[in-house]
């Protein structure tokens, strides 16, 4: 064989090896853990409540901190602006990730599908891969874990 050939056949070897790297670097990226961690901010400050020994006694770990998701709406050329909280976020297996809601004494979440959408259905469209949302009763320390579900229509 020719130099010419050899150099050739390495460079065609080095940019298979490069595409390799590159493709299996963009896999590990793309796996769940990593994809959410990139998706679900986490607050490295995690305050102090009764709920995280709760959570940790469930066989949750507290991952994140307090979260303040800002919103802005736009209504007929004139801008409005919320917020949404997130208490925690919390972590039971290697892939799953859930928002954790602590019960507020003013504001006691109903138990009712349509309380349910309008309390939490926010959370679960911002953050569509993580598991569900905690809601924990700071007065019962009850925790309640939901996640959405897709009626098929057949229930009456």
């Amino acid at each position: 064989m020719a130099s010419s050939d050899k150099t050739v056949m390495v460079l065609i070897g080095l940019a298979v090896a490069i595409f390799l790297v590159y493709r299996i670097y963009i896999w590990l990226q793309s796996s769940p853990r990593s994809f959410l961690k990139d998706r679900v901010p986490i607050n490295s400050v995690i305050t102090p409540h009764p709920s995280i020994e709760w959570l940790e006694a469930a066989g949750y770990e507290v991952i994140g901190g307090k979260l303040k998701i800002p919103l802005a709406f736009n209504v007929d050329g004139s801008s409005m602006y919320s917020r949404l909280f997130i208490d925690y976020v919390a972590s039971k297996e290697e892939d799953s990730f859930y928002l954790v809601i602590l019960s507020r004494p003013r504001k006691e979440l109903e138990f009712t599908g349509s309380a349910l959408r309008d309390a939490l259905l926010p959370y679960l469209l911002i953050y569509p891969d993580c598991s569900g949302v905690l809601y924990v009763n700071t007065v019962s320390s009850a925790i309640h874990v939901i996640s959405l579900g897709r009626d098929d229509g057949e229930s009456n």
